[in-house]
């Protein structure tokens, strides 16, 4: 199953993505997050929400086989909405959002990210986005809540990650710990917010939300349409190819 949800504790949801290899998730595996994070914090009974993945890295990104193989665009327009659809279900989730990262977080693990509430981390964790290498863009809204402006442009030009440990340094992962104590670490902090009246701490996230400079939905539709250019112009089709041979696939 790619996606899951359980409750260890009361109060806890916890959703985990499982995707091997890679976590790079098909375009169903984008909506089926998206329902499982609104899902989740639709149900009274969620006070919190713990967003984790099995294997070694967090999330790939999207799953650019599955795009290859569409002679059209159908795969393609699927998997913008996709993602544009989980990163919502995140920062629009009723309830916070713990992001629990280990591994490689890269470009739609970034989008999921740069939307949490709360960041923890292992400390092998690194984030980046490498979609000038595959011809496309986006998730450059959500990087850019992770890290000051001009460093930001950096990583996105040049295809270069950060660590965790540097984000921490930024303020924008709340803890870096060893690989082996990061579920308990994001539980640590679930508690913590389960314990609240949960009333106060979903008006909190509506308020929090509302006061957002940043328009978060609009900002990464703005971001895909240039995605959807570069594809028209047969840009996007031979860079991800490219990568693929690369890789060996």
């Amino acid at each position: 199953m790619t996606v899951s949800t359980h409750s260890p504790e009361p109060g806890i949801a916890v959703v985990t993505v499982d995707a091997p290899p890679v976590n790079a998730l098909s375009v169903k595996g984008w909506f089926a997050l998206a329902s499982a994070v609104t899902d989740a914090g639709r149900d009274p009974a969620t006070h919190v929400v713990v967003l984790r993945a099995e294997g070694r890295g967090f999330n790939a990104g999207v799953d650019i086989k599955e795009i290859q193989r569409d002679p059209g665009y159908r795969a393609l327009i699927g998997a913008n909405e996709g993602c544009a659809a989980a990163f919502s279900a995140v920062y629009d989730c009723a309830v916070p959002v713990i992001a629990a990262v280990q591994g490689f977080c890269l470009g739609g693990g970034v989008g999921l990210v740069g939307n949490a509430d709360v960041v923890v981390a292992s400390d092998d964790a690194t984030f980046g986005l490498p979609e000038v290498d595959r011809g496309a863009l986006g998730a450059a809204t959500h990087l850019a809540r992770l890290v000051p402006q001009h460093l930001m442009r950096a990583l996105y030009y040049t295809a270069s990650t950060i660590t965790a440990a540097q984000l921490h340094h930024h303020g924008s992962v709340y803890a870096v710990v060893p690989r082996e104590e990061l579920d308990e670490t994001a539980l640590v902090v679930a508690r913590q917010i389960a314990a609240k009246d949960t009333r106060v701490i979903r008006a909190a996230k509506q308020a929090i939300n509302g006061i957002d400079v940043q328009p978060v939905h609009r900002s990464y539709r703005f971001e895909q349409g240039f995605t959807f250019e570069l594809n028209l112009a047969g840009v996007s089709d031979g860079a991800r190819q490219e990568f693929l041979d690369g890789k060996g696939k």
